[in-house]
């Protein structure tokens, strides 16, 4: 098999270049069904626990994703209490709420808020704040004691410092962000320039923005990646027409893998969109062995064919194993609960399987059908650069004897380094937040510094308590004694609505109640008595049912909220508390004394009567449910930190432990900030458990591979140094583990793997062990200069990728540097000093003579 496809790769070079063409084109018109998203949450299934609660709570609520703009004046001695900014954030508001997918009518902001007071007549007054906007100090010093009475509005909607006033926009999709957040720029560029700064921010806005820059970085960083290796390889082998076989593998590999991806339906996520910088490497790196082993031993007069095809032959066993490598260690992340990272790791496998087949097709095809005279050429530059005897070649010969002199100490510095790691990695920090995804000078980045040093807090969660649901049993029990007094067909009726308005065990109480209410209204005169009275048994029983009116269960809320701000965690915690306290306040006297909770579920419900009466009634539903089954408290954090989320869910699992919730009510959390902390802790625990299988696969493949256990574990040195250090650095200079950390990690299985696999199968320790002490002295040539071409060529090939604005694009670009150098190092200096060290055990017949220089 291996044979035939060799000879027809160099016998019919022009029917694989058309049939590489052709998968090419099916490929890109296949990119023409793209479709993208960019949204994160869709990190979790859909059926993922933690989404459908976040999902129906925010049905339950009506509740939309925020995206948070701050209005800033440090001139003014009044801070943003002027006119000119008043004025500006009055104009500013009006234009947001026309603005396609915004939800106008729960715009928050002081310009569509409520004014609550109380009237000479002892009544509750309802009127806006800023309609029209102030035209003098006078009318804004007003405003500013109006703010300062109402608790809901004070460190969200102006900030304490009274620098910032804050517009919060409630956006019908997340995928809208970027198109919103565009207008607002317009919007803001329209405004009068009186000293206001402004900002936007918001996990919605981040999100949606990164995914936008992520796909314009990856149309810069790749070509600019590619251009860079390309020259790289130029530089070694002088000749780009040959150098230009490689740069055809990468690019079709890519075309290939992501047409197919498309082609099956998959949205091309954050996490695929990185795709084709993980193939690029690994497609060159196999080539760069071929080119390597086909460039050295190449000179005039040469059967190219046969030289390629004996290159192929030799290192068809190296590159198949270091493809298996890789692609276990992408396939692997199937095993996390993460769509998009089984999606990512899926075609990064099958790019490195399509990579493998046109490198070792393509490429010989490509040589085969170059001329002699153009071969010629290429023969006589590198005779005049001696390639053999090149600065690299002149260093990697060198190293050998020193190597060898001092392989104890070699070996002792890297177990004390590894142990240094191993110290590292248990300070390792697992934590994420997607407004980190930026550079520290990106304007959302910056607006979220800033207004979460004056705000409350920008990130959002919530958390909902809940009452059981109303079982028919109860009810029956409420009205057992007006429904004895009733007559047969009324009692006949009654059990028919019963049946009508129970679902799956759950029964709507308030339907049944207004159904009630429409048979005393049709029934016969001498039945609408006993109707009545069912109504009324059904509507006391609706009462007592009201859970959050009760006194009780409301305080309960009011310690909740207490305690979440005890934490130090939260900045402001709000419920439907706060709309009842104010409320009651403004109808006993308008005093402070008198801000505390009503003091019966009658006068909670008047004040939630009275809150129908201002501009915004449906502002107490998004707090709690029309039934009063429901209620949930709005969490501002200052950090979306998903540690910091978790110090606040560990908190209060104490603090609940010490309070439990009432008896028959159950308690839940949701919101983007606590969304995020659930994906990113199954990503990092799936990335885990992955990288921990593959080793131990991979470890199995290398014995395998080695027909030796011994030398399938020294096989794994360089992985293992590589991951360990590289990961100890992290802990060491306190970087967080986060999602491009945990899904590069990946990477490190194959490309670490490789050099290792060369190291021992081209340098015959295995299948030649007689002649180990030339084997050794010959990982310092061809070997060692493929090796290290490769690391210099990737290492060098992507720091374009450190001078993107997004923070995970550097990380890939210091990540895969890392890799290169730290696998290339243990490989040409660690592997060699230790295979000398274990002469003695390695190669018994061979006694313990040592290695000449």
């Amino acid at each position: 098999m291996k044979q035939s496809l060799i000879r027809f790769s160099t016998s019919h070079p022009r029917q694989i270049f058309a049939l590489t063409a052709v998968l090419c084109v099916v490929s890109l018109l296949l990119m023409l069904r793209v479709s993208v998203d960019t949204d994160p949450e869709n990190m979790l299934p859909h059926d993922h626990p933690a989404r459908v609660i976040h999902d129906e709570i925010k049905q339950r609520f009506n509740l939309s994703d925020m995206i948070v703009v701050g209005l800033v004046n440090n001139d003014h001695a009044n801070g943003v209490y002027n006119p000119q900014t008043l004025q500006n954030l009055k104009t500013l508001s009006d234009e947001i709420a026309t603005i396609d997918g915004v939800v106008a009518d729960d715009l928050m902001s002081l310009a569509t808020s409520d004014n609550i007071t109380q009237t000479d007549t002892n009544t509750i007054s309802f009127h806006w704040m800023m309609n029209p906007a102030p035209t003098d100090q006078a009318q804004a010093d007003l405003i500013q004691g109006w703010v300062d009475r109402l608790p809901m509005i004070q460190n969200t909607l102006v900030s304490g410092d009274h620098k910032v006033a804050g517009i919060y926009i409630p956006i019908t999709a997340k995928d809208q962000s970027y198109q919103i957040y565009q207008q607002l720029q317009e919007q803001i560029a329209l405004l009068p320039d009186n000293g206001d700064d402004y900002y936007v921010t918001g996990l919605p806005v981040a999100e949606d923005t990164f995914g936008v820059e992520m796909f314009t970085q990856m149309a810069i960083s790749a070509p600019a990646a590619a251009a860079l290796i390309f020259a790289l390889m130029l530089w070694f082998f002088r000749s780009a027409v040959l150098v230009a076989a490689p740069m055809i593998v990468a690019m079709a590999t890519v075309i290939i893998t992501m047409g197919l991806m498309i082609g099956l339906g998959f949205p091309v996520h954050i996490m695929s969109s990185m795709i084709p910088i993980f193939l690029m490497p690994i497609a060159v790196v196999d080539a760069v062995h071929m080119l390597s082993d086909f460039s050295d031993h190449y000179r005039s007069g040469v059967d190219k064919v046969r030289l390629i095809s004996d290159g192929v032959r030799r290192l068809f066993r190296p590159m198949l194993f270091t493809s298996i490598t890789s692609l276990v260690g992408f396939v692997s992340l199937n095993t996390a609960n993460i769509p998009p990272v089984r999606v990512f790791g899926s075609f990064v496998g099958i790019g490195i399987a399509v990579a493998f087949l046109l490198t070792i097709t393509f490429i010989p095809a490509y040589i085969a059908s170059l001329s002699d005279q153009r071969l010629n050429k290429m023969a006589e530059r590198a005779q005049k650069s001696d390639e053999s005897g090149s600065l690299l070649a002149h260093f990697l010969r060198t190293l050998s004897a020193p190597i060898i002199r001092h392989s104890r100490l070699i070996l002792i510095v890297m177990v004390v380094s590894l142990g240094i790691s191993a110290w590292g990695i248990s300070r390792i920090v697992i934590n994420d937040n997607p407004i980190n995804w930026f550079e520290s000078s990106h304007p959302i980045r910056q607006a979220d510094k800033v207004l979460n040093e004056h705000f409350a807090g920008t990130y959002e969660a919530f958390l909902s308590f809940k009452a059981s649901d109303q079982d028919q049993n109860a009810l029956v029990k409420a009205v057992n004694m007006p429904l004895a007094a009733v007559s047969q067909p009324v009692r006949e009726r009654w059990q028919e609505l019963l049946t009508e308005h129970t679902d799956e065990g759950k029964l709507d109480v308030c339907a049944l109640n207004n159904a009630l209410v429409d048979e005393a209204f049709m029934s016969e005169t001498d039945q609408q008595a006993d109707w009545e009275a069912l109504s009324a048994a059904v509507g006391q029983y609706t009462d007592q049912q009201k859970t959050f009116l009760q006194p009780n269960q409301l305080a309960y809320l009011e310690q909740v909220q207490q305690a979440l701000i005890d934490s130090g965690y939260v900045g402001k915690a709000s419920s439907v508390v706060d709309l009842l306290k104010t409320v009651n306040r403004e109808l006993i006297s308008g005093e402070e004394q008198d801000y505390r909770l009503p003091e019966s579920a009658a006068a909670g419900a008047q004040a939630v009567l009275t809150l129908q009466s201002s501009h915004k009634p449906n502002d107490v539903w998004h707090m709690v449910t029309p039934d009063y089954q429901s209620a949930v408290i709005w969490l501002q954090l200052t950090s979306g930190d998903n540690q910091d989320m978790s110090k606040v869910i560990d908190y209060m699992d104490m603090w609940f432990a010490e309070h439990p919730v009432p008896q028959g009510i159950e308690r839940q959390w949701s919101g983007l900030t606590y969304i995020n902390m659930v994906w990113q802790d199954a990503m990092v625990s799936g990335m885990l458990s992955s990288l921990a299988a593959s080793f131990v696969i991979v470890a199995l493949m290398m014995i395998f591979l080695f027909r030796s256990f011994t030398w399938g574990l020294i096989a794994m040195i360089p992985l293992t140094v590589t991951i360990t250090f590289i990961y100890g650095l992290i802990g060491l200079i306190g970087k967080n583990y986060d999602m491009p950390v945990a899904v590069l990690s990946a990477l490190t299985l194959g490309m670490s793997v490789d050099f290792a696999i060369h190291f021992i199968e081209r340098s015959k320790l295995v299948s030649d062990p007689k002649n180990w002490r030339q084997g050794l002295r010959e990982v310092y040539e061809e070997p060692g200069r493929a090796i290290s071409r490769n690391a210099i060529v990737i290492a060098l090939g992507f720091t374009p990728l450190l001078l993107a604005p997004l923070v995970p694009y550097q990380t890939v670009g210091i990540f895969m540097a890392s890799i290169m150098i730290i696998s290339c190092v243990t490989t040409l200096v660690v592997l060699p000093a230790l295979v000398y060290q274990l002469r003695g055990w390695l190669f018994k017949n061979e006694g313990e003579s040592h290695v000449s220089n």
